[in-house]
């Protein structure tokens, strides 16, 4: 094993462990939450779109404070109190479904809640994996764990589908409960080390904060083009994927259980995706395999559109895997890039206003899918969705991402920036001192995308 793989840091294997579990719970939510609305509480497309929102809702209210706040406190708490909140909301669903009392309403605060929490997670999982593995090894950390997400959209969906056509939607969500509360018990054994947080010698105004984390993205030509191209293919996904519980069991007549196979296409799509990602930028140089594998692989979202019995099944299922397949390569290199342009100290608030604008597209594309299946019908949304996912590459593909043969190095007049702005002090190799580590510091002080 090289001696900077991240495989080496007894910290990375302990989050990638927990992200195992809690993966595994979240993929079979996303099959089970949505066919208990429509298998026993009868909703209508538009309340099946309010569902989906509200499960990324959060995003959009709490996302950029979010990311204020992590950078301040104790990450490892904030991962076992998320993970430890969403079991404990979800285990909550089954419990009212065995007493007869299950409502859409008590639905709707699950996801919204559980949303909260999920903020929390995914702001601070993307900026504890920059301060344990060395710079030579974020790409190969980042690609493992988005290869994981995806096995998990295969193993989690499509069992998720087998789960609720075997004992029903309400029984598959214990799953749910079981891999969150799995999570956070397994995050215990990650090690904490290192002083409290250090506050800013002049207390800055939260405001102050969350303006230069917008700032250091919106103001950078290269995150903003990953940043809209991302946010694009997100809306895109949501629309579609919307839609697609209603297509499956009332307009097709097909099975939960052929619906969770169909998402876990996709699932194997961005695992194969994830898995290439590294020698294709190897070959062809990191911006120009983003550029490509969109102008390639994109258009391909149409095809979804097509979904119907027989032969049009397979075409959109290859469809949705070969879009899939590239948001897997974006999901390595986007990532790695964004968290290489970005200074220590914002890396929590730069993570945050990607989750913003990323997870609140999907809050948006789940809210507009709603209303266009209420106003035009489930066949036209879908085609709005695959027009969305295959022009998503366009910003990245017209910006300088696409003449990018490497990833930076380290931006010493960013870092200059970020302390004359008032962030914390760095120390050592750049980490702040409320960094979580089992292995010293973090080499070089690289920074990375998420």
């Amino acid at each position: 094993m090289r001696s900077d793989s991240p495989w080496r840091v007894p910290g990375f294997r302990t989050l990638f462990s927990a992200a195992v579990l809690s993966q595994l719970g979240t993929n079979v939510g996303y099959v089970a939450v949505p066919l208990i609305a429509v298998g026993a509480l009868d909703p209508g497309p538009g309340e099946v779109g309010v569902l989906a929102t509200l499960s990324t809702l959060a995003f959009l209210f709490i996302g950029l404070p979010a990311g204020a706040w992590v950078d301040g406190m104790r990450q490892r708490r904030v991962l076992i109190a998320a993970d430890a909140a969403r079991g404990l909301l979800f285990a909550s669903v089954p419990l009212a479904w065995w007493c007869d009392v299950l409502t859409l309403g008590q639905l709707y605060a699950v996801v919204l809640l559980g949303g909260c929490a999920t903020v929390f997670a995914d702001v601070t999982a993307q900026s504890v994996l920059p301060r344990l593995v060395a710079r030579d090894g974020l790409v190969q950390a980042n690609a493992a764990l988005v290869g994981m997400m995806a096995a998990g959209n295969v193993a989690g969906r499509g069992a998720g589908g087998g789960l609720v056509q075997l004992f029903g939607a309400p029984v598959a969500v214990v799953w749910v409960a079981v891999g969150h509360l799995a999570s956070a018990i397994r995050l215990l054994w990650l090690r904490e080390e290192g002083a409290p947080p250090v506050r800013p010698p002049v207390r800055e105004s939260l405001r102050s904060r969350i303006v230069a984390g917008v700032r250091h993205v919106l103001g950078n030509a290269e995150l903003r083009a990953l940043a809209l191209s991302a946010s694009l293919n997100n809306l895109g996904s949501q629309v579609v994927n919307t839609m697609m519980p209603v297509l499956f069991v009332r307009e097709l007549g097909l099975s939960a259980g052929a619906l969770g196979i169909y998402w876990a296409a996709g699932g194997v799509g961005l695992l194969i995706g994830a898995r290439c990602a590294r020698a294709v930028a190897a070959r062809l140089g990191h911006g120009r395999a983003l550029g490509l594998a969109g102008l390639l692989l994109a258009p391909a979202g149409l095809l979804v559109a097509l979904i119907g019995h027989g032969p049009w099944l397979w075409i959109a299922g290859a469809g949705w895997l070969l879009a899939m397949f590239k948001t897997g390569m974006d999901n390595v290199l986007g990532v790695s890039l964004r968290q290489r342009m970005t200074p220590d100290p914002l890396l929590g608030r730069m993570n945050a206003t990607f989750r913003f604008l990323l997870t609140g597209a999907l809050a948006i594309g789940a809210a507009t899918s709603g209303l266009l299946g209420e106003l035009v019908g489930v066949r036209p949304t879908l085609w709005v969705g695959g027009a969305l996912l295959a022009t998503a590459f366009l910003p990245v593909f017209l910006s300088p991402v696409r003449t990018r043969r490497e990833l930076p190095q380290e931006l010493p007049e960013e870092r200059t920036e970020v302390r004359r702005e008032g962030a914390a002090p760095e120390r050592g190799s750049g980490a702040p001192a409320d960094e979580l580590s089992v292995c010293g510091r973090r080499a070089g002080g690289a920074v990375r995308e998420g």
